[in-house]
């Protein structure tokens, strides 16, 4: 076992700020001189609702989120929101998915339980999922209900490099494993959703922006707890929300505009994948498993093509201080998640290392 931190590179739940992390363990028995912890505190409290309303307020400064959008804390993960987007949005029953990896493949496949009329737009899935497909290959249904992408392949190490133009069309967004890491429109969006545990706080906080004209449509028999108009209406407290992780989201949120927020916060991240792709793109023993196009900027994918090398690298991995580096279970392979808080210096001794193995492996 480690008796001090190390570099947690885990795809989610993944690193917070140490910084985060501090003001946490200072405010745990008593936060903000109320006697308590916010673990135990009533979410109905003066003291709480402070917190929710800040952190929302912090939300919507550092995404310049536009007024006409509502932002709502839910449970459930990104998972849930596979259900309730089409349960909240589908008022035709047409809807168009792009499904350029796992989850955005999960949520295609829970749409079609609401109606026979989602329509597979596009997927790279022949590709292996190694980019994401362009614009022009994708076959929109110019009166759908909505377009469904997932921003950011956590799996396969890829990204989507623009915003697709959807015409009038709603665009739906997952956003679980990149939100936060740089600027975006999200007047281009009409919804976002995005599940905390990589970028924004502890699992168990959804956060879900929404154009408030898309509230308020449910298909019959939508439960209350999955109506976005309920959620609005009640401020994300129509039963008790995920109070802890909403106040370490306050925190995270406070630590990104302390360092300069969106801007300063892609620079930040661009200089750490690069380091990565750099000693992939130089590499005779690693091979970068996502196209150059469309490489994420917060789950590097690689490997060596021999299943035992790939073996041997976790495992060294593992003793030098490094945690997580195996490809998820259905890759296989190596994945470095460098989610925002994942500091500079970690990137910089994994890079030494890879360097190192390809010395003593080659």
């Amino acid at each position: 076992m480690f008796d001090h931190r190390i570099y947690n590179f885990s795809a989610g739940p993944s690193m917070l700020p140490e910084a985060v992390l501090k003001q946490c363990a200072e405010e745990m028995l008593n936060y903000n001189g109320s006697g308590m912890s916010v673990m135990e505190m009533s979410h109905r409290s003066k003291v709480y609702d402070e917190i929710i309303n800040q952190a929302e307020a912090l939300f919507r400064e550092v995404m310049q989120i536009p007024d006409n959008y509502k932002v709502l804390f839910l449970q459930g993960g990104a998972s849930l929101q596979f259900a309730m987007v089409p349960m909240n949005l589908l008022r035709t029953g047409k809807a168009d998915y792009v499904v350029s990896g796992s989850f955005s493949g999960k949520a295609y496949d829970e749409a079609q339980k609401f109606s026979e009329n989602i329509h597979l737009a596009a997927t790279t899935k022949p590709l292996k999922f190694s980019r994401v497909p362009t614009q022009d290959e994708l076959d929109l249904t110019p009166d759908a209900d909505y377009v469904h992408i997932c921003f950011n392949n956590t799996i396969y190490g890829t990204k989507w490099h623009y915003i697709p133009e959807t015409g009038n069309v709603p665009l739906v967004g997952d956003l679980s494993s990149c939100i936060l890491s740089e600027p975006i429109d999200v007047s281009k969006f009409g919804l976002i959703y995005a599940g905390a545990q990589k970028n924004i706080a502890p699992a168990g906080l959804t956060v879900v922006i929404i154009r408030e004209d898309l509230a308020g449509f449910t298909l019959p028999g939508t439960p209350t707890m999955m109506d976005y108009a309920v959620q609005i209406k009640n401020g994300s407290m129509y039963n008790t929300p995920p109070c802890y992780p909403i106040y370490v989201c306050k925190l995270v949120l406070e630590w990104i505009k302390s360092l300069g927020g969106l801007e300063a916060m892609k620079a930040i991240n661009q200089k750490k994948a690069a380091m990565l792709y750099d000693v992939l793109d130089s590499s005779k023993l690693f091979k970068a498993v996502a196209d150059p196009v469309d490489r994420s900027m917060m789950n590097v994918t690689f490997r060596t093509g021999d299943e035992d090398l790939d073996a041997k690298f976790v495992k060294e991995s593992i003793a030098a201080g490094f945690s997580n580096l195996k490809g998820h279970r259905s890759v296989g392979g190596m994945r470095a998640s460098i989610y925002n808080a994942m500091p500079v210096e970690g990137v910089e001794k994994l890079a030494a290392f890879m360097r190192q193995f390809e010395k003593d492996n080659l």
